[in-house]
C-alpha cells in the first residue's frame, strides 16, 4: 500500500491557511513526505474509487500554473467496466500474453491526460493578450505551453492521489489513432499520456526497469551563475 500522509482534507483545493510558523513547518514536512513517498504503481486491486475523492484530486490539478490562465488541461475518465475500452484499444488481447504487468489492467480507473491547444490560441487572441501575437498559431509559441501546463496539472494530480492513499502509474499510450477514434478526441486535443489509478495490491510488485537507476543529487542539477 502507498504510504498515507494526512495532508489534504477530503475537500480538495480548500486548505486552511497556517496560522503560525509551527503549523507552516508541520505542513512543509507533510508535503515533503507526499513528494518523497510517491512511486509509480503497476499492480492494483479492482476496488472502486469514490467518484467524489477522484474529483477532489482533479480539482487540485486545476490549481497548477496555467499561462494566461488558459486552462487547457482536460481529463477523460473511464471507471469500472469502461476501462476495458481503453485496454482493448491500447493493448489488444493478442499482445497481453507476455505483458510484464498483468495486474495493471485491474486498475479501476483510467484517466487520459489531455491538453487543448485551442484554449491557448483563444486566450491569447483576447484584448489583453492579442499584442503578443501568440493567438495567431501554435507556431508562434517558443514552447508548447499547453503541454507544459497540462504536465503541471498532471503532476499535481499524481501528488493528490498519493496523498489520498491511491496508487497511480503515468505511462505513454500506444495506438494513438485508434484511441482518438474510440474516444472521439478532436484534432486540437493532445494526449499527454495515460494514468492508471486505484488502490495498490499488498504483495510485492515487479519493479520497472528504471527503478534501480540512481536519483540525481541537488548538486548535479543546480548550475550557479553559469552552466
Amino acid at each position: 500500500m502507498p504510504r498515507r500522509v494526512a495532508f489534504l482534507s477530503f475537500t480538495a483545493g480548500r486548505w486552511q491557511r497556517a496560522s503560525s510558523s509551527s503549523a507552516h513547518a508541520r505542513n512543509a514536512v507533510l508535503f515533503a513526505d507526499v513528494v518523497r513517498s510517491r512511486r509509480m504503481t503497476r499492480s492494483f486491486r479492482p476496488d472502486s474509487v469514490d467518484p467524489a475523492l477522484l474529483e477532489s484530486c482533479i480539482d487540485l490539478g486545476l490549481r497548477a500554473p496555467s499561462a494566461g490562465k488558459s486552462q487547457g488541461w482536460h481529463v477523460l475518465l473511464l471507471q469500472g467496466q469502461e476501462t476495458s475500452r481503453y485496454w482493448d484499444t491500447a493493448l489488444p488481447q493478442s499482445k497481453r500474453e507476455n505483458f510484464a504487468f498483468p495486474h495493471l489492467l485491474a486498475a479501476p480507473v483510467i484517466a487520459l491526460m489531455l491538453a487543448d491547444t485551442s484554449a491557448y490560441l483563444q486566450r491569447y487572441s483576447e484584448d489583453d493578450k492579442a499584442h503578443t501575437g501568440l493567438g495567431e498559431s501554435v507556431e508562434a509559441w517558443v514552447a508548447p505551453y499547453w503541454t507544459i501546463d497540462a504536465s503541471f496539472s498532471t503532476m499535481t494530480f499524481l501528488l493528490a492521489l498519493e496523498d489520498n492513499g491511491l496508487g497511480a502509474l503515468f505511462f505513454a499510450h500506444a495506438n494513438e489513432p485508434q484511441l482518438r477514434a474510440e474516444f472521439q478526441l478532436p484534432d486540437n486535443v493532445q494526449i499527454l499520456g495515460t494514468v492508471a489509478l486505484g488502490y495498490a495490491t499488498e504483495q510485492e510488485e515487479r519493479r520497472g526497469r528504471s527503478a534501480s537507476r540512481l536519483r540525481k543529487t541537488v548538486d548535479e542539477v543546480i548550475h550557479r551563475s553559469w552552466w
